[in-house]
């Protein structure tokens, strides 16, 4: 289990750091003071709560199974409309094509 935050005194605090540890959780913060990385992390999460992780799975191996699934259907079938409405891999595929033709 990975806990994210930003880097707010509570999140950095020793007792709260050793409370992850004892649970077996392993810490994620921004790096630095970055505001625009975390936001990149909440919107992530969003995405995967509000439109694929819609049921309560059954254990830990049924909801892995369904971030998986869910990030390849977010990168490779979800046309994005800040993407001109393509997917990131198409978009990714095609600044790799770019970059090996310069």
């Amino acid at each position: 289990c990975i806990h994210h935050s930003d880097r707010g005194l509570q999140y950095c605090s020793t007792v709260y750091q050793e409370q992850l540890k004892s649970g077996d959780i392993k810490p994620s913060m921004t790096d630095g003071y970055d505001c625009y990385q975390n936001a990149l992390a909440e919107r992530v999460n969003g995405i995967l709560k509000q439109e694929f992780l819609l049921n309560r799975c059954q254990d830990i191996k049924e909801l892995n199974q369904l971030v998986k699934e869910s990030i390849s259907i977010y990168n490779n079938m979800r046309p994005h409309l800040s993407l001109g409405m393509k997917t990131p891999n198409e978009v990714h595929e095609k600044s790799q094509l770019l970059t090996q033709l310069a």
